[in-house]
């Protein structure tokens, strides 16, 4: 599948939280949409990629971020 609209703009962690919380609203179900919206806020308020200093090891976790969110995707339309 081709990738999400808009990921080629993801360039900080606010940015890639914002997109994966309008990922979540691509979910079928409102019980699957709060089980990623809590997961995704657990991340941010732990801190990881705030805390995180390296301009490459960031991008690293966003490109890594990105692709979740897309094989969750495709499994779920898949499934669906």
């Amino acid at each position: 599948m081709a990738p999400l609209a808009g990921t080629e703009l993801i360039h900080t962690p606010m940015q890639l939280y914002r997109h994966l919380l309008r990922c979540c609203r691509q979910l079928p179900s409102a019980a699957m949409q709060q089980h990623y919206r809590h997961a995704i806020r657990q991340v941010s308020l732990s801190r990881v990629l705030i805390d995180e200093d390296d301009p490459e090891r960031i991008q690293m976790i966003i490109q890594r971020a990105v692709k979740d969110a897309e094989w969750i995707l495709d499994k779920v339309r898949v499934a669906g």
